[in-house]
């Protein structure tokens, strides 16, 4: 099935290349706004409730970075390709320079608002709509500033905003929210058109403030997640051939065929978009059904974390430490070699991982319409 879907995507490839061959100039994209959970968040999280501690960051930055991650993102990849330096997070305040644009992201979003504090639900406060209530502000506030010759070095100008690429991966949470508060498969199911409905809203916010060129991520299969197999399957214990719990996949495929419904409807609605709908879900199924092919190993199991057949703990995550004999040890610990896993600490995928799945949806293979990322403004439908 997997080959057969590969088939598939190299022939709407194919048929992309014809369409655009007669406009092959990329697009300049001068900035990226970005709005997500912790699948994209540079800092977010960090910034407002306590940065990631080591050994976050530990392959690729050297140190923590504020990413829940050994290294970088799909979001620091599509910045590089594009010839932009990685995204400041908004909510950082100290040394950043939003020139080239900001990250709204912030891990435990969701695209509704939550149904309980961060401390009660470990769901962040800053759903997707307050993320548009802040990009309103970071517009109106940084031009105003530039008026007044304030920063004109660190903020965007005026007409980025209609020039950016607008980038959006976000929408696990609302679907792992529901199994977390006991619902069954169909009650999560049957919430997904009123998170849709959210979502539209904050798309809708975005383009009346000028947003154009949309590049937006559907949802993986987190029915392969250490953190959800490690405490759902109990409540939905079927699992696939490989491991990964069936009905929460079925819920993230069902989601994501709504999205891209809604995605089409919001061409018609919003005829000055250009939205581009990514299929991350079937690249990360991919890449975790066939791990060993693609030069990985463990691919259910944690780099970093303590215990059980996951590796994962709720209560000692990946940089964990206890006392012991009064000095602080660290007991959620990173494997030998993350470069060889896909999972960094049960939730997030690591750098390696990340590089690998941009390397399969950059050029389009995986996109509806199929056009890549660099002329991800020049397609109108």
């Amino acid at each position: 099935m997997a080959s057969s879907c590969y088939c598939l995507q190299w022939l709407l490839f194919v048929q992309a290349l014809l369409v655009v061959a007669a406009s092959s100039d990329s697009c300049h994209f001068p900035a990226i706004f970005n709005f997500g959970d912790s699948n994209s968040d540079t800092g977010g999280l960090s910034a407002a409730f306590g940065a990631a501690p080591p050994p976050h960051g530990e392959s690729f930055f050297g140190k923590p970075a504020s990413r829940y991650c050994d290294g970088r993102l799909l979001i620091d990849f599509i910045a590089s390709s594009l010839g932009l330096p990685f995204l400041s997070a908004y909510l950082n305040s100290i040394g950043t320079n939003f020139s080239h644009g900001a990250n709204f992201a912030t891990a435990g979003s969701t695209i509704r608002q939550p149904y309980a504090t961060l401390t009660e639900s470990g769901f962040s406060p800053i759903s997707m709509d307050v993320q548009t209530w802040e990009f309103s502000q970071f517009k109106s506030r940084s031009q105003a500033l530039i008026q007044q010759g304030l920063f004109k070095d660190q903020l965007p100008k005026e007409e980025y905003f209609s020039q950016a690429l607008y980038t959006i991966d976000i929408g696990q949470n609302d679907l792992t929210e529901g199994y977390f508060r006991n619902w069954t498969t169909d009650e999560v199911k049957s919430a997904i058109p009123d998170i849709l409905d959210k979502f539209v809203l904050a798309i809708q916010s975005i383009y009346w403030e000028g947003g154009r060129y949309f590049w937006i991520h559907n949802t993986g299969p987190f029915g392969c997640l250490p953190y959800v197999l490690d405490r759902l399957t109990l409540k939905a214990p079927e699992v696939d051939r490989f491991g990964c719990g069936t009905p929460f996949n079925h819920v993230a495929q069902l989601f994501n065929r709504k999205l891209n419904q809604t995605l089409s409807q919001l061409r018609k609605d919003l005829p000055l978009g250009v939205f581009t709908y990514v299929d991350i879900y079937s690249v990360k199924r991919e890449l975790l059904s066939h791990a060993h092919q693609h030069g990985f190993e463990l691919p259910l199991v944690a780099c970093c974390g303590h215990g059980g057949k996951y590796n994962y703990n709720i209560n000692i995550g990946c940089g964990s430490t206890v006392t012991k004999n009064g000095k602080e040890v660290m007991v959620g610990k990173a494997c030998q070699n993350p470069s060889k896993r896909i999972i960094w600490d049960g939730v997030h995928y690591t750098d390696t991982a990340n590089k690998w799945i941009f390397q399969q949806i950059m050029d389009g293979k995986f996109s509806d319409p199929p056009i890549p990322l660099r002329l991800a403004c020049k397609v109108k439908a």
